[in-house]
């Protein structure tokens, strides 16, 4: 049989998406594992639930500065990750920009969930962005992760239609429930080796 892809997930808050690849990889035949969760922050709940299943987890102190991380930092993640045999890292909830060693080292082989239907509504509050601006449906985006913020090649999307009387809370819980089908079904197609990246576009083969 073979061996089960390592995964490392790095997440700053309570980690639903976490869970969710958590499920994922608890099901028969999943090509992928989490051996890795790394978090910024003492507090997120991501370190309970990996405590609560058994999955070894990190804090690392990426500096205080918000929304950036230090390259020490990412020389720490870098080293895990390595140590690790870890073959794909994917963001969940992580709120820092990733940079230096880890970014150079997994080049095309970190991914990043982003709730909104990117190229549009880049950045923080993607669901917000879409209701301020009007638009009539939103979604989420699965993608992998380059130097710019929200740039890389896509993945998956998932549609959601926007509601005359959505809140930002009503149409995030709405576009997080697609995020939990997409983020594993993209792992899968990862772990599964039948994706490839040609310019802008990700091709996925049959298996």
């Amino acid at each position: 049989m073979k061996e089960r892809m390592k995964i490392a997930v790095l997440a700053s808050g309570r980690g639903s998406n976490f869970m969710a690849l958590a499920g994922a990889c608890r099901e028969e035949g999943y090509p992928a594992e989490i051996a890795l969760l790394i978090s910024d922050n003492t507090e997120a709940g991501a370190l309970v639930f990996a405590r609560e299943t058994g999955i070894e987890s990190v804090v690392i102190d990426c500096g205080p500065k918000r929304g950036s991380m230090s390259l020490e930092s990412s020389e720490e993640m870098y080293r895990l990750c390595r140590k690790r045999r870890i073959e794909l890292v994917c963001l969940a909830g992580f709120m820092r920009i990733v940079k230096g060693r880890l970014l150079e080292e997994y080049a095309g082989r970190m991914l990043n969930i982003h709730p909104a239907l990117l190229p549009s509504f880049k950045g923080l509050h993607g669901q917000k962005q879409a209701l301020d601006y009007g638009v009539r449906y939103s979604g989420c985006t699965v993608h992998f992760v380059d130097t710019e913020i929200d740039t890389g090649p896509i993945l998956i999307q998932k549609v959601v239609p926007v509601m005359e009387d959505d809140s930002e809370d009503s149409l995030s819980e709405r576009i997080l429930a697609e995020e939990h089908k997409a983020y594993p079904e993209a792992v899968r197609l990862y772990a599964a080796g039948r994706l490839r990246i040609e310019g802008r576009r990700v091709l996925t083969s049959d298996e």
